[in-house]
């Protein structure tokens, strides 16, 4: 896991020295057991270093044939590094890294190679033979990578911070981009908030010549067909998972596993304990507020059961007021989860116990059918029913228009599905990559710690999408073979329990300061653009019956005054708001 960027010129010069520099000091945190630079002709590339695989010989870029040869660096985790390279057994690998092979299916198969891949990447190759540039990510988008072409070159990165750093022009935001966040959460497709910068899509890669996109490919992420009945669902689902988390837990550091005390956190840790037979490292977050939903108790209870040693981190209104602004800033490609708040706290104690790498539960709702709108595409009457997200946040606006035309895109392009089989191929389309993962990526990263999703895995895939709707999920319940699975393996863990989400209480933080909040956030120049004041007081008047609203006006608020107005985040939600309203 690491940070990655690069710069490829359109005239054939040797990028910018200043310009490199710029990119590898806003992404430093994703690097810091170590920095690496490779220029060749004009093409320029930079490799900032969290090390978990082969610490003694790791170090990138990794070369295909010696120096003069295809180069690579990679952010990510090749999962069946071992596979790969007993079939190439011809091959003098030079290292024990897990990326090494990659380069030399490149060479062998060019740009087909990542059809071979098994597991969570961003790579860049740079081929000085075919003056090319090669630009891949993995078929979740688990790993994020993201590029901006200007008249002089295209530059890459993973993060979008990365490629404003190498901006001359002053930042601007996209107005649609923006409205798909606040209704939405989150923003879809490759076009990023930012003008200009765009995602490489989950799946995608990119061949670049001259500093020009000449050529796109994609994996999907999801089987092709319909749903299938398995022969032994029970036992195949076992299996597909242990042999996930078996292959989730190479590393060459000190691992744990965040345990929230629902269904999915627990699944992972039974798969840990029977995959190591080890004790298992574990962090679970609660709140101080009295009354919330809180299931770090059950997390510490499930521990226990399975002689797990796990520490609970506690979020209150204090760390929300003083941390709010820095978590905002953390996540460049913004998403409007509150679950950023805890998931940030995590990813400061993993740091802090020394952990470099933590197992995640993302992906098991998606493939599994976890959530309500995946059971309402069952109904014979469904015909009455919404589409999945039909209304946003804030109802329809003037201001906010068009918010939803990227979602829609993304649901024509479905084709051969059931109702619900579509339903989870549009959020492993861009719910999953643009939200989850994002939010993910953004908070661990920034603390130096590699965030891994088991459920997030072809094989797992493979078999979880094509079950039958009914095996996924009924009327009252979604994952419900997850669950009977869960029920067998972890007896204690309360399988048939309701999902209760990963969800902070800043709807009682927000009230606590209510009018005088939304004051200041509806006059934030962000805010102020695009949403009338009496929506903002609104949003902060119900924020602790319906706290979405608020905290996405509060986020957008935040975060705009650090990217796009230019205020330090160092410092408490108050003092950031009146920066920006200056």
């Amino acid at each position: 896991m690491c940070g990655i960027a690069g710069i490829m010129t359109r005239d054939g010069s040797a990028p910018a020295r200043g310009l490199l520099d710029a990119m590898e000091s806003a992404i430093a945190h994703r690097g810091p057991d170590g920095v690496r630079r490779l220029v060749r002709g004009d093409t320029g590339l930079v490799h900032l270093r969290l090390a978990i695989m082969d610490l003694a010989t790791g170090d990138q870029p990794l070369f295909a044939h010696g120096p003069g040869g295809p180069a690579l660096v990679a952010n990510g985790e090749i999962y069946n590094d071992p596979d790969l390279r007993a079939a190439m057994d011809d091959t003098a690998f030079s290292t024990h890294s897990d990326c090494e092979p990659a380069v030399y299916l490149y060479a062998r198969h060019g740009v087909g190679f990542a059809e071979r891949l098994r597991g969570m990447y961003a790579i860049a190759i740079h081929d000085p033979a075919r003056g090319r540039l090669v630009l891949s990510r993995d078929p979740f988008g688990i790993k994020p990578l993201y590029v901006l072409a200007t008249d002089a070159m295209l530059a890459f990165a993973s993060e979008p911070q990365a490629l404003l750093a190498c901006h001359t022009r002053p930042v601007t935001i996209d107005p649609v981009r923006a409205a798909e966040l606040l209704q939405l959460k989150f923003t879809t497709g490759a076009a990023t908030i930012f003008p200009g910068i765009e995602r490489v899509l989950p799946g995608e890669t990119l061949v670049i010549e001259r500093g020009e996109i000449v050529e796109r490919r994609r994996i999907a992420a999801l089987p092709a067909g319909r749903p299938r009945p398995a022969h032994d669902p029970l036992k195949e689902l076992d299996a597909v998972l242990l042999n996930s988390v078996a292959a989730h837990l190479r590393a060459d550091v000190p691992y744990g596993l965040f345990l929230s005390g629902g269904v999915d956190s627990a699944s992972l840790l039974a798969l840990m304990r029977r995959a190591t037979g080890g004790r298992i490292q574990a962090l679970t977050a609660g709140w101080e507020n009295a009354g919330a939903v809180d299931e770090s108790h059950e997390a510490l209870r499930l521990a226990a059961i399975q002689g797990a040693d796990c520490h609970r981190v506690a979020m209150g209104e204090a760390e929300f007021w003083t941390l709010a602004p820095r978590i905002a800033a953390a996540i460049d490609d913004p998403t409007a989860d509150a679950a950023v708040l805890p998931t940030w706290m995590l990813g400061q104690a993993a740091a802090a116990g020394g952990l470099k790498v933590t197992l995640c539960g993302e992906g098991a709702d998606e493939l599994l059918g976890g959530y309500s709108r995946y059971r309402k595409q069952l109904a014979p009457w469904r015909w009455l029913s919404r589409r999945p997200r039909a209304s946003g946040l804030f109802g329809e606006l003037p201001s906010l228009d068009g918010w939803r035309d990227g979602l829609a895109q993304a649901e024509a392009a479905i084709d051969d599905r059931t109702p619900m089989q579509a339903a989870q191929a549009v959020d492993v389309a861009e719910w999953l990559p643009n939200d989850l993962l994002t939010k993910l990526d953004r908070c661990l990263m920034v603390h130096g710690v590699e965030g891994r999703t088991p459920f997030l895995d072809p094989l797992v895939a493979q078999f979880a999408f094509l079950l039958p709707d009914r095996r996924k999920a009924g009327m009252r319940m979604g994952k419900l073979l997850l669950r009977e699975w869960l029920a067998g393996a972890f007896p204690e863990a309360g399988a048939w329990a309701r999902k209760k989400g990963f969800k902070p209480p800043v709807g009682a933080w927000m009230q606590a300061r209510g009018a005088a909040l939304g004051r200041q956030v509806a006059a934030q120049p962000g805010v102020a653009a695009i949403m009338p004041p009496d929506r903002v007081a609104a949003a902060f008047a119900g924020a602790e019956v319906a706290p979405q609203p608020a905290w996405s006006l509060l986020f957008y608020a935040l975060w705009h005054s650090r990217y796009a107005v230019g205020v330090s985040c160092e410092g408490d939600i108050g003092h950031v708001l009146a920066e920006a309203a200056r």
